[in-house]
This record gives C-alpha cells, sequence and structure tokens, in this order.
C-alpha cells in the first residue's frame, strides 16, 4: 500500500492492525498506529497537527502521505421522536442516508454500507434507487464518527451511540471485505470499543458470504426474511431465487452452532396487508422457524411514494404477533421511528446515481405481486 502528495492515503477506516503495517511500511513502530486509532475513533480528532503523541516529523510526514477525510454533511434532520437522519454527501457526488435513534437505555445509529442497494427487494424504497457503488470502509466507518462527534452524550455514557446496525442503504455482506473492516473498528478497544452483543449486521440471504462472516466474527445477526415460503419470498425478495429459506436457515444454524456464540438470529419480518400478514402466514412461519434459535421483530410496513403496499392495522399486526408468542417464539413489534422524516425502516433513500437499471426491473416485480385490497393502481 502506497501514498503520494497527489493521492493521500485515507486512513479513517483502516483497521489497527493493517495500521501497524502500513507504519511499518513507513519506516516506523506498529505501536503508533493504536496512538492514531485512539486519537481518530476515541477522541475524534483529524488533524495530524493536534495528535501530540506523535513526534513532529511523524505528523508532518502523516500530513504529506495521508489524510482523515469525511463525508460531507448535506441534510440533517431531526423527527419529533428525537430520531436524527443526516444526508452524507460523498466525494464523487451520490449520496447515502444514515439514522440515529435514541432509547433511554441506549443510543442505536442505522449506518449504509451501499450506495443504493445491489438487490430487489420490492417493499424497500432503497431499492427502487438503484445501485452504484459499494461504500469504502472509511464511508462506512465515518457514519459513526460524526454521529459520535455531533451529537450531545446522555448522562452516565461515554458516547451517544452505544449500539451499531447494518441496517441502512445496501447488502452488507454484498460489500463484504470493507463491512469486515469497520466492524473491527467497532469492536477494537482502542477503537469504538463497542460489543459484539451491540454490532448487528441485517443480511437478506447471501449465503457464502454469511458463511465467510461467521469465520471472522460473531456479531450479532439479523436476517430480512419476510415471507414463510419459497414461492412468496422469491417475489418479495428476489434474492431468495438463488439461495432459497431452506439454504438460508442452514446458514443461520452454522452461524449460531458454535457454543461461544451468545446470540440468535433475529429474523425480520415485514408486514404487508394482505401479502404476508395473514395467519396462514403466522403458522407457515411457526413451522419453518421451530428449530432456529432466534426472535422475530414484525415490522409494519412504512409507506413510501409510488410502493403498491399497503400498511396492515394494528389489529392485523397483534394478531400476527400472538400467534408467534402462543408459539413460545420471543416476538416484537418494531416501534415506527422517523417516519415524520422519511427515517423508518425501508424509507432510506439517499441520492443515487443509478447504474443497475433498476427502475423499469422494478416494475415488472410490482406488477407480479399480488395486489392487496386498497393498494394504489
Amino acid at each position: 500500500m502506497s501514498a503520494s502528495l497527489a493521492n493521500p492515503l485515507n486512513l479513517l477506516g483502516m483497521p489497527r492492525q493493517r495500521l501497524a503495517r502500513q507504519f511499518e511500511q513507513w519506516g516506523e513502530r506498529g505501536f503508533r498506529a493504536t496512538q492514531l486509532v485512539k486519537w481518530i475513533h476515541q477522541r475524534g480528532e483529524t488533524d495530524f497537527a493536534a495528535m501530540t503523541d506523535l513526534s513532529k516529523a511523524l505528523r508532518e510526514r502523516l500530513g504529506e502521505l495521508a489524510t482523515i477525510t469525511l463525508p460531507e454533511i448535506a441534510l440533517e434532520r431531526s423527527a419529533e421522536d428525537g430520531t436524527v437522519k443526516w444526508v452524507l454527501r460523498l466525494a464523487d457526488g451520490n449520496a447515502i442516508e444514515t439514522v440515529f435513534i435514541p432509547e433511554d437505555d441506549r443510543g442505536t445509529l442505522c449506518i449504509s454500507s451501499q450506495v443504493g442497494c445491489a438487490l430487489d427487494c420490492t417493499f424497500c424504497s432503497t431499492a427502487q434507487q438503484g445501485f452504484n457503488r459499494n461504500l469504502s470502509a472509511h464511508e462506512i466507518i465515518a457514519q459513526l464518527w460524526l454521529a459520535n462527534n455531533r451529537l450531545p452524550v446522555p448522562e452516565g455514557r461515554s458516547r451517544a451511540v452505544t449500539n451499531v446496525v447494518f441496517m441502512g442503504m445496501g447488502e452488507p455482506l454484498a460489500n463484504f471485505d470493507a463491512v469486515v473492516d469497520a466492524i473491527d473498528l467497532m469492536l477494537d478497544d482502542n477503537g469504538y470499543g463497542l460489543s459484539k452483543r451491540r454490532v448487528t449486521l441485517s443480511t437478506s440471504g447471501l449465503v457464502p458470504a454469511l458463511d465467510r462472516l461467521g469465520a471472522v466474527t460473531d456479531v450479532a445477526l439479523a436476517v430480512s426474511l419476510h415471507a414463510p415460503t419459497d414461492e412468496l419470498r422469491n417475489r418479495l425478495v428476489p434474492i431468495n431465487r438463488k439461495y432459497p429459506i431452506h439454504a438460508l436457515l442452514d446458514a443461520c444454524r452454522r452461524y449460531t452452532r458454535d457454543g461461544a456464540r451468545h446470540h440468535r438470529v433475529t429474523f425480520e419480518y415485514v408486514l404487508l396487508a394482505g401479502i404476508n400478514d395473514q395467519p396462514e402466514h403466522a403458522r407457515q412461519l411457526i413451522a419453518l422457524l421451530r428449530d432456529v434459535p432466534c426472535k422475530i421483530n414484525l415490522i409494519p410496513f412504512n409507506p413510501f411514494p409510488g410502493s403498491p403496499f399497503v400498511r396492515p392495522s394494528m389489529n392485523a399486526v397483534r394478531a400476527f404477533e400472538r400467534l408467534l408468542d402462543d408459539a413460545g417464539f420471543v416476538t416484537i413489534i418494531r416501534r415506527t421511528r422517523g417516519d415524520d422524516i422519511d427515517a423508518a425502516c425501508g424509507q432510506l433513500v439517499g441520492q443515487v446515481a443509478d447504474r443497475s437499471g433498476r427502475g423499469p426491473r422494478m416494475i415488472r416485480l410490482h406488477a407480479e405481486l399480488p395486489r392487496p385490497t386498497g393498494a394504489p393502481v
């Protein structure tokens, strides 16, 4: 790895062990990496000149060879419930969205891993925008850096963000290396020091990459399931045509098989009126997940312009939940947060210079779906 005055190396997203090797290539001691990681990620410092426990000569050399560069904040909006959404402008003109969700006992940051999304999930606003590219590790970790350095720190905490979920724009496992590098910094005690229980990766079901993930980390896992049968999931989550439900659940079992893994899989299930929210669907889901260590997050659909779907009534949502509860599943109805600023689950859109030709394909996929009563034509 090399850098020059014309092409400085952005150190923001580089894990500590790799940064140590980079320092050694520059003829410096590897332990300098620990000092630099602490300055950047614990103290929020981006100016090498201010890093006073580094020698003046090293600080000057870093200023020539490297940089710590962050995206521009194009928009910051706060919802009535305290949710904060940022639109971050990247160097190439694309924009991504990041959302902070405050709770009494935690602060959760929902981060993006791609510009748009390469998958075609039909109920997700991000998918409608198409796909441009993967985010780099520094663009991913920048979202956490910015949130921690802009938000007030509640009393009794050392930082505003206590939990990170890869549930923003993009499929994290389709950007494997950069996501793993970012996770490394999140878990590093010299970086953000988050526990594995407090970092959750959400995937739509890229089975080979899920197995790769299990070989390098055991952060919490969430799976976007959304249907109890292959027939229905093929239409809602088209990646299912390549990795059907049985293959996905086998991968989930492998991920949780090691006794050292302390968490269960969280299955996310967006409820769509008349599509997947009926009692028969709940019974099929019960049979499907009976032997998988899991909990289930029910997410009432969050509408967005042009969507063919309808949000179910709360009576239907609660009836679905009761069936799962009675079968012994830990079931949570996710409370909608930030919908007044389009920051709720499935509503993130950013600004994507689409390279996928997604628009015509999404229209075709919508046409294939059964249309619930009351849905817009």
